[in-house]
């Protein structure tokens, strides 16, 4: 049984893998694959599960399903923002300064942006308003998917050493394997150097220029909005979603709640501000009307894999690895780049958790090295596959990004960013 369901979510990702020669949509494989390595776990309790009691399996999934509806709402909410924002044409706001046609300058700024954005936002929401943002300054597809792998790397990295960047920081910051201040101070430098490196041999790599993306053209002169509403809603949109981490830790409420507070408000806004308009002036200005074109089958997708991943944290098949990495190996630094490199495939999360159940805080103390390393590992090991992140996962959503081509294209440069990275740690640590 245990190789059945290890069987089933391998043919699942490969599905996902080669969703454009199959010609199947990645969401439809990833729900298939999450509900099959369920049922595979239903039907094998007994042999996967031998001590587990009846109604097991109903709590299990009842717990998963609480954590992932959690990501799904935010995921709904932030998108929404963005997709508000940019029903207000807000993204002009930045678009307009950004006058440079150089491909590797643009790389540059929007990299640097994305990295910093990220550490006091989180890589999720920084990477679906690039993902946005990018629509409307890049037009060949080619060129968007590769800047696009370049904010996965960008947000990934900005997330790793800021306490609030990433969900496994966080974890580790609440969970008081570290602290703020020595997160920022002992992972700032090899998450730099994480982006650094892949960013540099891009600008010897890339040349040219990149054509800019047309400006939409209304029909309905009356039906836009006006440069005070635009202005507006982008920055209300942006102050809504940095104040989802001063929520969280004014409240200790999930992100998610601050980030429906957020669009709650800014629903309000776009009500009060069309009231006096005519239904057909205010219709496309409404979230009731934007909340339609949020990408539904992004989040089905993300539903799928989250799904699957935590079938196999209820197997305790995750659990079971990081046993067996620590009795094989031994080495603090040769496990966290390894559970880096698998975050990649399986969710950072559980293999997180893995390992701060496996070592107590009396074996290895707050702010200690093996605690540090693993931010890094966990937070950036994941760009190395579009669906090893939830940056990755949000973005491939977004703007359609084949498995296949990020895998050619963009993770050579994620893995020689990490592994840069990683080694800048240990020189430093040593």
């Amino acid at each position: 049984m245990y190789l059945l369901i290890i069987v089933v979510f391998v043919l699942g990702y490969i599905f996902i893998a080669f969703e454009h020669p199959l010609k199947i949509d990645k969401a439809a494989s990833a729900i298939l694959t999450g509900v099959l390595c369920w049922t595979v776990l239903v039907i094998g309790q007994e042999t996967l599960l031998p001590e587990s009691g009846e109604g097991f399996i109903d709590e299990a999934i009842l717990h998963h399903v609480g954590e992932i509806a959690e990501i799904l709402f935010f995921l709904l909410g932030a998108m929404t923002i963005v997709e508000l924002i940019d029903a207000y044409e807000g993204f002009a706001v930045v678009t307009a300064r950004i006058a440079t046609t150089n491909r590797v300058k643009l790389l540059w700024i929007i990299c640097i942006v994305t990295f910093f954005f990220s550490a006091v936002l989180d890589n999720m929401t920084t990477a679906i308003v690039m993902a946005a943002l990018l629509r409307k300054l890049i037009l060949k597809k080619e060129d968007l998917w590769f800047f696009a792998g370049m904010v996965v790397i960008a947000a990934n990295a900005g997330g790793a050493w800021s306490p609030i960047g990433d969900v496994t920081t966080i974890m580790l910051w609440i969970g008081g394997q570290v602290t703020a201040l020595n997160i920022v101070t002992g992972v700032f430098l090899p998450s730099l150097v994480c982006l650094l490196v892949p960013l540099l041999v891009v600008t010897f790599t890339q040349k040219g220029e990149i054509k800019r993306a047309k400006k939409a053209v209304h029909e309905s002169v009356s039906g836009r909005p006006s440069s005070k509403e635009q202005k507006l809603i982008f920055w209300l949109g942006v102050a809504g979603l940095l104040f989802v981490p001063v929520f969280k830790n004014l409240t200790h409420l999930p992100p998610f709640m601050g980030m429906l507070l957020s669009l709650g408000v800014l629903w309000v806004t776009t009500e009060i501000l069309h009231r006096d308009k005519t239904t057909d002036n205010r219709r496309h200005l409404s979230v009731a009307w934007v909340i339609r074109k949020v990408d539904t089958p992004s989040v089905l997708f993300f539903l799928g894999i989250l799904l699957a991943v935590a079938s196999l944290q209820t197997a305790g098949l995750l659990g079971e690895l990081a046993t067996a990495m620590d009795e094989k190996i031994g080495n603090i630094y040769l496990i966290n780049v390894l559970i880096g490199l698998l975050s990649s495939v399986v969710d950072n999360v559980p293999l997180v958790a893995g390992a701060m159940g496996m070592y107590p805080l009396t074996v290895y103390p707050p702010d200690a090295t093996f605690w540090e390393f693993l931010a890094y590992c966990a937070g950036t090991g994941g760009s190395a596959l579009i669906i090893g992140s939830a940056a990755g996962v949000a973005i491939m959503g977004i703007l359609k990004i084949d498995f296949i081509w990020y895998f050619k294209k963009i993770t050579w440069l994620a893995l020689l960013g990490y592994f840069s990275g990683a080694l800048v740690y240990y020189l430093l640590a040593i």
